[in-house]
């Protein structure tokens, strides 16, 4: 079974606009082919975005995203030090730290990374989008 971690706004467009995700990563979200994961590191982003009026939820996050993901039946990764210390090897192609922590943690767990950012695909990991 092949692991997939979100990005912070496929993870989001999952849940509040699903019209908003390519076919592509609608369909591999509908096969039983996929282990899929939101990472601790999407939560932090979330909380600050929130925070700092960029992201609008209908509660706040500490109401609304542990239940999203309980309910969404995705699996929780926590941040991992090895992603941390992965930080320091990646090439500085992207200036989002959360999507720099995002790719370490794929490239340390042999895991795909769907998203539609572009500038990720730089990096040496797989992507869906």
């Amino acid at each position: 079974m092949k692991t997939i971690l979100l990005d912070t706004h496929v993870f989001l467009w999952m849940q509040n606009e699903p019209d908003r995700l390519s076919d592509k990563i609608t369909s591999c979200l509908q096969s039983n082919e996929f282990r899929w994961f939101v990472s601790q590191i999407s939560v932090w982003e979330i909380q600050i975005k929130y925070d700092i009026g960029k992201l609008s939820l209908p509660t706040t996050p500490s109401e609304c995203i542990p239940k999203i993901i309980r309910q969404s039946g995705l699996a929780y990764q926590n941040l991992q030090d090895d992603a941390i210390f992965m930080l320091g090897r990646l090439p500085q192609l992207h200036r989002d730290p959360f999507d720099r922590l995002l790719v370490a943690t794929c490239i340390v767990n042999g895991w795909a990374l769907a998203t539609v950012d572009e500038q990720i695909k730089e990096y040496p990991v797989q992507t869906i989008s």
